[in-house]
């Protein structure tokens, strides 16, 4: 910041027509300075660890109770209650790491968090599959979520049904909930491995097309009546293969082909088909909904294709009919995130240093943005071999993926393991990485309207901290050209920043979800008694595009 002391020249304050704590919100409303307007990464320096846009978030599992909720919850006294309340401390750990986004699986296994009339009550909410838990999980998820401006992304598996036996129904269609869709249509499904075997489980077979329509619409349910901010699919398509057992799809082959006559491109065009179709669907009921999906790390090896990664490992392509790469380079993704979840080091079948360029040379032209899947799951475990046991093993997949700038952000798996910190590695790889809050980085492909800068009608010190208190001059209609949200930054003395001082997060201290009404207000906590401050407010719309600041507001 480039900062002219008042104290120096009395004349600076009278140059910025600003108003110092206390004034009265009629003359903070006529101050006419103009604000600094938003810099441009290509013309402006800034501090690679504090970057201002940055998609940081955990992934909050719900399958067989592995993050939320808890078994232990499913049988306490208030059940709802304990529920909630595990929740609200996993939003406090995303807020104390300075995530901007929670990532939670809602159907698990073609069930529903929600009053759905497709499919029956998860059973990972009341520990029996189908019972009414007695409240509406989703609405509370985002609504939480939402307060602490925290995107919320409702994590869907399309084609899984159960888990293997004997915590989950395994392959028995007689342990699903009564009104499951695949008791009324056995047909839509496939056990893989052969029922018997251990590991089996129930699967939507992808070629049905009434199955890719019923999957996509009872997903839909969800985006239709909640205010989501994203669509997530992770790695599950078809299964995964088990030994030599092959998927039992000959006569669905046989009867939809659409004129494929090589079954394994067709199991892809299944799966693009879904792809693509959701994709529509979710652009035509909410333009702003995001849809991403965060595949197995390998699309191909280069030695099965020229276009591959140097890597070796197992293929999405081929083993799960997943071709991620077409998905980003047909733009049917609004991002990707896949999961690199191997060491940096000599490790031919996956090295997170190969595949990070990879994947960015692969988005690179397109609007699909690249944020990078992390194995926290793996730090300090000694199973996972030596690599592991690095407590900064983490920390260096982030201080890499600086090198390539079409990596926007992170996803860590899981919740749990993340609040494990394990070795410490989440503290460190947080105090080098997220220790100032980022905004999600903008989509240029979703619809906006320019917003107009805020006015800052006080800034009062008290007990706790400075009270800062804002208006939004009324903006467009509809959701786009809206405040959803603000960007607070800190100043030390009393100033004119310089356009370029709002090109990193170094002065960004909150971001601070809209309330209802006019007036919006928050106290900056960490603001220290006797200390000088300059004060800007910026608007953002609910994709985050951010106005011009708002003039500055001094605090002596």
């Amino acid at each position: 910041m480039k900062a002219t002391r008042l104290g120096a020249a009395g004349l600076a304050v009278a140059l910025l027509g600003a108003l110092v704590a206390g004034t009265p919100a009629s003359a903070a409303e006529s101050d006419t300075t103009t604000a600094p307007t938003a810099p441009t990464s290509t013309t402006c320096a800034s501090d690679p660890a504090t970057p201002k846009r940055q998609f940081r978030a955990m992934w909050i599992s719900s399958v067989v109770n592995i993050d939320w909720p808890t078994k232990a919850s499913q049988t306490a006294p208030d059940r709802i209650a304990a529920q909630q309340a595990e929740y609200l401390g996993w939003l406090d750990l995303a807020q104390k790491l300075h995530h901007n986004a929670v990532v939670v699986q809602v159907r698990p296994t073609a069930d529903a968090f929600w009053p759905s009339a497709y499919e029956p009550w998860s059973e990972f909410l009341t520990g029996v599959r189908g019972q009414d838990p007695g409240w509406d999980p989703l609405a509370f998820l985002v609504a939480e979520s939402h307060k602490r401006n925290l995107e919320f992304h409702a994590w869907f598996n399309p084609y899984r049904v159960s888990m293997p036996a004997p915590a989950g129904a395994g392959a028995d269609l007689a342990k699903l909930a009564p009104n499951h869709p695949a008791r009324q249509h056995p047909d839509w499904v496939f056990a893989y491995p052969p029922a018997g075997v251990a590991g089996s489980r129930l699967y939507y077979n992808p070629g049905i097309p009434e199955v890719r329509e019923f999957v996509q619409t009872a997903m839909m349910d969800a985006v239709s009546r909640y205010d989501i901010d994203g669509v997530h699919f992770d790695d599950y398509f078809y299964p995964y293969p088990s030994g030599t057992y092959q998927v039992p799809d000959d006569a669905t082959f046989a009867a939809y082909n659409r004129g494929f006559t090589d079954k394994a491109d067709w199991r892809r065009d299944n799966i693009n088909l879904l792809i693509q179709e959701m994709s529509g669907r979710i652009k035509a009921a909410k333009p702003w909904v995001k849809f991403g999906v965060s595949p197995f790390g390998i699309w191909r090896n280069k030695s099965a294709d020229p276009a591959g990664s140097d890597t070796t490992g197992s293929q999405s392509y081929d083993i799960i009919s997943a071709d991620t790469r077409k998905w980003v380079k047909q733009e049917w993704i609004d991002y990707v995130v896949p999961q690199l979840y191997w060491y940096i080091g000599q490790y031919p079948a996956a090295d997170y240093a190969r595949l990070v360029p990879w994947w960015a040379e692969t988005v690179h032209g397109t609007r699909v943005q690249l944020y990078i899947g992390q194995a926290d799951y793996k730090s300090g475990e000694p199973a996972y071999g030596p690599y592991w046991q690095n407590p900064r093993e983490l920390s260096n997949h982030l201080t890499l993926n600086r090198s390539y700038p079409e990596v926007l952000g992170n996803v860590h798996f899981s919740a749990v393991q993340v609040r494990a910190n394990r070795l410490g590695a989440t503290d460190i790889y947080a105090a080098e990485h997220y220790s100032r809050p980022a905004l999600v980085p903008a989509m240029a492909q979703l619809p906006s309207q320019p917003l107009l800068a805020p006015v800052v009608t006080g800034a009062e010190r008290q007990a706790d901290g400075v009270r800062l208190t804002w208006r939004q001059p009324a903006d467009g209609e509809g959701p786009f050209g809206t405040a959803t949200s603000y960007a607070v930054y800190r100043f030390d003395g009393t100033g004119i920043a310089d356009r370029c001082d709002f090109a990193d997060a170094s002065h960004l201290v909150a971001t601070v979800r809209g309330d209802a009404g006019d007036v919006q207000s928050w106290v900056d906590r960490t603001a220290e008694a006797g200390q000088h401050y300059t004060y800007h407010v910026t608007a953002l719309d609910r994709v985050w595009n951010e106005g011009p600041a708002s003039p500055p507001r001094f605090v002596h």
